[in-house]
């Protein structure tokens, strides 16, 4: 096992098998639905999620990770060298405070370092496998740690929405923007600036969607990684995929389907896209 353990939180979108082959500890997002409470991916699939949230006449909540959480997560891994804890913008989310009040709870064990990577979903997953595998490569923390800093820069990510109703249901846009998105049947294209998740454009159907996520990569210019994260039906997912060939002509790094901790704000209907500058 590395020397130095890399830890993220279900936002990443992470699934078991690729975390457990990267090394990666995952602490899950808790969704609160009505009076019971989820585990985001371990006692709550996203195709059971989805399921629930199509029928559902409640709509769910997210919280971060306690500090207990994280500091039960570090204690277990007190054989490590070092600890590089990388998690969703806390310009959206308290999950990285929440990693620092854990570290800081902790009596002894090894060092902690917290990285806020200003993302979620598809980017911090590519982060979070880019670090994990300088540590797999006996990486120093502070080479790990670096690493994580450095890929966290250098990706860009922007995602395609299906409607803004979820938006609104979780409080991250006005009702009344909501339906006048609806009334006009237009679909957010969203990205990341400085932490915060920002619109990138409106479009009037999912083609013209897709067709602005591909000029977002193409317009990046040379890539190292792509990662996709989706919750779209898997027919409109492999067209997508079979476009982005254009401009991306390897196959992606990962493709992940999206859990609840984004899906409870975008719902279904949505494609992630982020690229790592070469």
């Amino acid at each position: 096992m590395a020397r130095v353990r890399v830890v993220t939180d279900s936002t990443a979108d992470l699934d078991r098998l690729t975390a457990e082959a990267a090394g990666v500890d995952v602490l899950p997002i808790y969704v609160r639905w009505g009076n019971s409470s989820y585990k985001d991916g371990v006692d709550l699939a996203p195709s059971e999620f989805y399921r629930r949230l199509a029928v559902e006449s409640s709509h769910p909540t997210t919280s971060q990770p306690s500090p207990e959480d994280f500091a039960q997560a570090y204690t277990s891994m007190n054989d490590a060298d070092g600890i590089v804890s990388i998690h969703i913008s806390s310009e959206i989310s308290g999950t990285c405070n929440s990693a620092r009040l854990g570290a800081a709870m902790l009596p002894s064990g090894p060092p902690v370092e917290v990285v806020d990577s200003r993302l979620n979903s598809a980017g911090l997953a590519l982060a979070v496998l880019a670090s994990a595998g300088v540590a797999a490569q006996g990486g120093s923390m502070r080479d790990v740690v670096d690493e994580a800093r450095k890929a966290c820069n250098e990706t860009r990510m922007v995602a395609l929405f299906n409607t803004m109703k979820y938006l609104a249901r979780g409080g991250r846009i006005s009702p009344a923007i909501a339906a006048a998105a609806g009334f006009l049947r237009v679909k957010p294209v969203l990205t990341f600036r400085d932490g915060v998740i920002v619109r990138a454009g409106l479009v009037r159907s999912r083609d013209e969607g897709m067709a602005r996520l591909l000029d977002f990569v193409k317009g990046m210019g040379e890539l190292r990684n792509v990662v996709v994260s989706y919750s779209t039906s898997q027919e409109e997912l492999s067209g997508f995929m079979e476009r982005l060939k254009h401009v991306f002509p390897r196959e992606p790094d990962k493709v992940f389907e999206m859990g609840a901790a984004l899906g409870v704000h975008g719902g279904p209907g949505m494609i992630v896209v982020a690229g790592r500058r070469a």
